[in-house]
């Protein structure tokens, strides 16, 4: 979908290398710039095997390689040839360091005119906070996104996964998308400034709606959702299911699911507001009954009540379900040294097209070669002589 797409990639670690593996899965050619010799920190991140870092691999699906010296002006110049054949450019330092390698978005936009540039960084290009150091915890924390995650009386939490790297990443391949259409209309380039901390405050949507029209200040409610009950989790005989009971209609099947049709008609859980004022009551009763059954025999029973529910799943269970099977958002790769080998795709799926994982990825420094051969024309004694200067 996105062939005749070529993107030229210096992001690193988790947020830039997630956005173009997302664009590298529709069809997109993604060139991923890495240091000579060591390449991207995340090939020593995270679960090894055989030497190999998972983790890199799971971000860098079906993009080519090119390792490149940019401390060194022929590498700076490479660099540039490049951006003249390139759609987009994707980056990820910190804000300033691009400039300091004569990259700026003015530099850029000089040798071609029509390149989408993005940038993405922890506040952003412009901000009092923009020499803070930006990783994922940090951005958590800072955003308000771990003032309203944990339990109320426990320690604010992180979510289980470096959301603020891998929304941001999400936000910036819809940017780009956005940059392409701007620049098939008008025929203009532009550029991108992609904030991981304004990612996850703009997805904030229930504590700010409480914020800025509730006048309260939103706090830890636990699995609870903060206004409604009861939208919790519960447990059972050997786990844990959540339902969302959002209305008197749901409220009354729950009761009768659970044998005390009788309580729907009681005034401390008539209505939504009388359930949040008695919740610790009413989850005392809802998990008396809970606990007695399995998580899938909760399931079943409150189902034919028309309760919505679901187990609370581990990642071996999510894995290993028919859901991701039929979905197809596990597919397999050939590796040259782990051999068959599990990734997970983008998850949209497109009517009559087949926008998966389009290649395994790469090693370090596997399509050097080629890149500069078949897009700027190089010969084998030139990439020889640029391989002796440790430019390449």
């Amino acid at each position: 979908m996105l062939e005749g797409i070529r993107i030229l990639d210096l992001t690193r670690v988790m947020a830039g290398p997630f956005c173009t593996a997302m664009l590298a899965d529709v069809g997109a050619e993604v060139i991923k710039i890495e240091v000579p010799g060591r390449g991207d920190d995340s090939r020593f991140l995270g679960h090894m095997e055989q030497g190999i870092s998972t983790y890199f691999l799971m971000l860098n699906r079906g993009k080519k390689s090119l390792t490149l010296n940019l401390k060194s002006n022929e590498g700076i110049d490479i660099l540039k040839s490049l951006i003249a054949e390139c759609d987009v450019l994707i980056e990820n330092f910190r804000p300033g360091v691009m400039a300091k390698f004569g990259l700026s978005y003015a530099d850029v936009k000089a040798i071609n005119a029509k390149i989408i540039y993005a940038s993405i960084s922890g506040f952003g290009q412009e901000s009092p906070l923009v020499d803070k150091p930006a990783y994922d915890l940090i951005i958590q924390a800072m955003s308000g996104l771990m003032s309203v995650t944990g339990s109320p009386d426990g320690s604010p939490t992180a979510v289980g996964e470096s959301v603020a790297d891998i929304c941001s990443g999400i936000y910036t391949a819809w940017g780009i998308m956005v940059g392409l259409h701007h620049r098939d209309k008008t025929g203009e380039g532009c550029q991108i400034d992609a904030a991981m901390f304004d990612s996850l405050y703009s997805m904030s949507i229930t504590g700010l709606s409480q914020f800025f029209y509730g006048g309260t200040t939103p706090q830890r409610v636990g699995n609870r959702h903060p206004a409604t009950y009861p939208v919790d989790s519960f447990e059972t005989s050997d786990g844990y299911v959540t339902m969302v009971v959002a209305t008197e209609k749901v409220f009354a099947g729950l009761m009768a699911g659970i044998g005390q049709p009788e309580l729907s008609d009681d005034p401390k859980f008539a209505d939504n507001k009388s359930r949040n004022k008695h919740e610790r009551q009413l989850k005392g009763i809802i998990e008396d009954w809970t606990r007695r059954y399995t998580s899938d025999e909760v399931v079943e029973k409150l189902t034919e009540h028309r309760v919505p529910v679901g187990p609370l799943w581990d990642l071996k269970q999510v894995a290993e379900s028919e859901h991701i099977a039929t979905r197809g958002m596990t597919v397999m790769e050939t590796h040259p040294i782990l051999g068959d080998m599990p990734l997970v795709p983008q998850p949209l799926q497109f009517s009559g097209q087949n926008s998966r994982i389009s290649g395994p990825p790469p090693e370090l420094g596997e399509h050097s070669e080629s890149v500069l051969m078949d897009i700027l024309g190089y010969d084998a004694a030139a990439i020889e002589e640029l391989k002796f200067k440790n430019v390449i």
